[in-house]
């Protein structure tokens, strides 16, 4: 394949147009795992309050329907921007290969407005449906929720790993919507995303009533709130990680220069090391813990296997090494830490079964408190690799960041526009949010009886 040049952009324009997107994309990726991950807490909630007859479980999803309600339509705003930003910013990435790519996005759409159709029933209906009826209503939510998420990191693992046409003298031919939408790294990376998604979301629910635990606050309600959530995280924090190690093989043998940036390795070669922490000084990582042939045993089981280096292209094509290194370290550091919890968790509940008592420690609830945050550092430290290691290509190997960037003057009012706009939306995301936190989960309406009088602080 050969490069598009489109226009020239100024250095300032593009470095604004840049930090707008990766602002307003690091802002809306947290949203978005709560959509994905949030319903099904919900209806989890609800299923095993209808079935087991206890009313905490149904407290806790009413609280949840509301704060779902409420990130929903703050997600649409900021998700409307950034569709805004994605043909304003890069025309030339939308011009020329919007053909290619547009089915993904489409088929977002109709699973965005299926979410939403069905998520005004499901908070519309309650106490308007019989009970197994109205969580039927929330399958829907869940299922589209995974849809929109499958679908926009579908779109994005084809600017990694573009497939689906042929380009002729700068000329895109030979469209083929669904091979590029199902191309090679769409399997590793939709899954990774979906898992992380589902982890965020619970890590983050139960480190708020980790709080109230902390506080002293023991009652069922707090205790299911915290421990269902965790669970479901604690889980899938396993899974996730082979998956990520699913993940890492295939940027090793189809990406090998984000692979370098990952790791830090600037020389081709066998016997690699495995180096953690560092940053990147002339042609080689200083400062990091190395672990001899790490590197080449983690990606083909051998010392001998060969690890392409920073050396096969050119060095204007190098991806950023210490911050693409350091974040990818980040990501997987706190993936282990996520590991722990979970691993603590399931020693503690083995333990309740020989003793009867769930028996854990103050420091448990301060792990849980914490591993909310933690499981979003990691998901934005994962982004900044899949983003910032691509570069300087915005669609792999075919067309450079700066190719795609909008010529125009003037993009650094935008980013300012943006972030004020954002600053706006999160202060009054925090203040809804706070608001609900200190409300009771008691019925707001006349009809909805079945939590009332329920002895929760």
């Amino acid at each position: 394949m050969t490069g598009i040049v489109l226009a020239v952009v100024r250095p300032g324009d593009l470095a604004a147009a840049r930090a707008q997107m990766g602002f307003s994309l690091a802002w809306h990726i947290v949203l978005a795992c709560l959509g994905v991950g949030l319903p099904l807490l919900t209806v989890l909630a609800e299923w095993r309050g209808i079935r087991t007859g206890d009313q905490s479980y149904r407290l806790l999803a009413r609280r949840w329907a509301r704060a779902m309600g409420v990130l929903f339509a703050v997600g649409a705003v900021s998700g409307t921007i950034l569709s805004f930003e994605m043909g304003l910013l890069w025309p030339g990435l939308m011009g020329t290969f919007g053909q290619v790519i547009g089915l993904p996005f489409a088929m977002e759409g109709i699973a965005f407005f299926i979410e939403a159709i069905f998520l005004g029933i499901y908070l519309y209906a309650w106490d308007r449906l019989e009970p197994r009826k109205h969580v039927l209503t929330g399958l829907p939510i869940i299922v589209a929720g995974i849809a929109s998420a499958f679908f926009v990191v579908c779109a994005n693992a084809w600017m990694n790993q573009p497939r689906g046409f042929t380009l002729q003298d700068g000329r895109v031919t030979a469209v083929q919507p669904w091979a590029a939408m199902f191309n090679p790294a769409a399997p590793p990376q939709t899954v990774h995303m979906i898992l992380a998604a589902v982890m965020v979301a619970c890590f983050l629910t139960a480190s708020v009533y980790a709080v109230a635990l902390l506080r002293g606050r023991r009652d069922r309600y707090h205790r299911l709130g915290f421990f269902l959530p965790l669970t479901i995280g604690a889980v899938v924090t396993p899974v996730q990680i082979v998956v990520g190690d699913w993940a890492a093989r295939f940027v090793a043998n189809y990406q090998p220069t984000k692979l370098a940036a990952m790791e830090g390795v600037y020389h081709t070669g066998t016997h690699v090391p495995l180096t953690i922490g560092g940053i990147a000084q002339g042609d080689r990582l200083r400062y990091g813990l190395e672990i001899p042939d790490g590197l080449s045993l983690l990606v083909g089981y051998s010392p001998d296997t060969e690890i392409r280096g920073l050396d096969q292209v050119p060095r204007d094509r190098w991806p950023p090494v210490t911050g693409v290194h350091l974040a990818f370290d980040l990501m997987v550091g706190v993936g282990f830490f996520l590991l722990l919890v979970a691993v603590w968790l399931a020693v503690g509940a083995f333990l309740r079964r020989r003793r009867g008592r769930f028996l854990l420690p103050r420091a448990f609830w301060v792990f849980g408190l914490v591993a909310g945050p933690a499981a979003v550092v990691a998901l934005e430290a994962g982004w900044t690799v899949t983003e910032e290691g691509r570069q300087p290509w915005i669609v792999q190997g075919v067309m450079s960041v700066r190719d795609a960037v909008n010529p125009a003057p003037g993009l650094m009012v935008g980013l300012w526009l943006v972030l004020v706009v954002y600053a706006g939306m999160t202060v009054g995301v925090v203040y809804v949010l706070r608001r609900l936190a200190k409300q009771t989960p008691v019925p707001v309406a006349p009809q909805e009886r079945d939590v009332e009088d329920y002895p929760v602080t």
